[in-house]
């Protein structure tokens, strides 16, 4: 068994946003395969700059959110799953897709069970899928992206039912892949050679390559968007995270030239653009491998082997931009679990960014309600929670109504 399947046990991801807008205060819970209650008993809050926390009291609400188990299902392979994603640009159907082995599936939520829809294999067998995630073309298809040991990006158009494109210059396995959250054509890969690239689907040429001098010492494990897509946060084995952005006008002109681009009139391969030095380091959060990272608004979520997922900002609280030579972080608040040292367990947040899920090397699933405001796009539910585990499995719960509303918590959320 590979260091990576030993790694990793139960990987979840939620489901896009709420039909609730009650305001909920920050609650844990554990579940393992039966009904889930989510419960205020996280009372410790770290505010303030990096080595002047201290610990808050909050207010435990009346209400309580449950999750009952609804089915699961384990694919024909046996192997582990590494990914899962819905589908978060489909607002009438719940359809999700997993990725383990050399394959990639993709499946239906229906009531109290799962439906397969389509399955993919890679044609090399010895590839292994450890990401996946959803974009759409210029017609609105659906895309799927998916990548793993062999460095390989496919993309699968899934309304054709076929492979359309496929991308290599990673010079080792690739661990995430992500869609830009406003140009659907941008593709964004990190990889186990220590860097980030950007890809334009639409000309099929890489932008830019984030790395090189400043960059990861170690393999890239994990990056994300924030909402305007505008920064990128990425994480790795050399337990730091550094801040890029691509509103820099060296990057605004690759990805403008990269649309101007057409292989057969120019004699010259496409100047891909190189990032050296990230706007932002810091290595003062983890003392281990940091293998997620999540955007909350201007705060940062990521997590380690070390059992608790922190909510932290770059800067002081007050700062509103970072400079490189910047080495402050606020942590601003710590979520606890348990029994999970091993590395490459993802957690998943629901699109609406209220929502806060991971999976631990036990087969348990911890899930906190997170206090934050609503989001422009509201209406998406967030009410199936998916985990996938190293045994094949793909478990499914459904979200309940709430059985009592916190007094201070309908419709009187402000924006941050």
């Amino acid at each position: 068994m590979s260091e990576r399947m030993r790694g990793r046990q139960a990987q979840t991801q939620a489901l896009a946003a709420f039909h609730e807008k009650e305001k909920s205060a920050p609650a844990s819970v554990e579940s393992d395969h039966e009904d889930v209650n989510i419960n205020d008993n996280d009372d410790t809050s770290s505010v303030g700059s990096h080595g002047e926390a201290r610990s808050k009291k909050r207010k435990k609400p009346s209400g309580r959110t449950t999750f009952k188990y609804a089915s699961h299902l384990r694919e024909e392979h046996g192997q582990a799953l590494f990914g899962v994603q819905f589908n978060p640009y489909v607002d009438d159907r719940d359809i999700f897709a997993t990725c383990g082995t050399n394959k990639v599936s993709v499946y239906e939520v229906l009531p109290n069970s799962i439906k397969l829809l389509q399955c993919y294999a890679d044609p090399e067998a010895d590839e292994m899928y450890y990401t996946v995630a959803w974009g759409y073309d210029e017609t609105g298809e659906p895309l799927l992206a998916v990548a793993g040991a062999r460095g390989i990006v496919r993309v699968i158009n899934i309304a054709r039912m076929e492979s359309v494109q496929h991308y290599v210059g990673h010079g080792h396995s690739i661990n995430e892949v992500k869609f830009h959250p406003r140009d659907p054509n941008l593709l964004l890969s990190v990889s186990k050679d220590h860097t980030l690239r950007l890809w334009n689907l639409r000309t099929e040429q890489c932008v830019a390559i984030f790395g090189g001098v400043e960059g990861h010492r170690d393999e890239v494990l994990s990056a994300d968007f924030d909402l305007l897509g505008q920064r990128i946060i990425s994480c790795g084995m050399d337990h730091s995270l550094k801040l890029w952005r691509l509103d820099s006008p060296m990057l605004q002109r690759a990805i403008h030239d990269s649309y101007l681009y057409q292989p057969m009139k120019h004699s010259r391969a496409f100047p891909t653009a190189n990032q050296h030095y990230p706007d932002f380091t810091t290595r003062d959060i983890h003392q281990n491998y940091v293998d997620c990272v999540r955007w909350l608004g201007n705060f940062i979520l990521s997590k380690s082997c070390e059992q608790v997922i922190v909510c932290w900002k770059p800067g002081y609280m007050e700062q509103r931009e970072v400079k490189a030579s910047d080495s402050a972080v606020t942590i601003v608040h710590q979520f606890h679990y348990r029994d999970s040292q091993f590395w490459f367990l993802r957690f998943g947040l629901s699109r609406d960014q209220r929502q806060l899920a991971v999976g631990n090397q036990l087969g348990k699933t911890f899930v906190w309600d997170i206090d934050v405001a609503d989001p422009a796009s509201s209406n998406n539910r967030s009410d199936v929670l998916i985990c996938v585990c190293d045994d094949a499995t793909i478990w499914r719960w459904d979200r309940t109504q709430p059985q009592q509303l916190h007094a201070n918590g309908s419709h009187g959320m402000t924006d941050d």
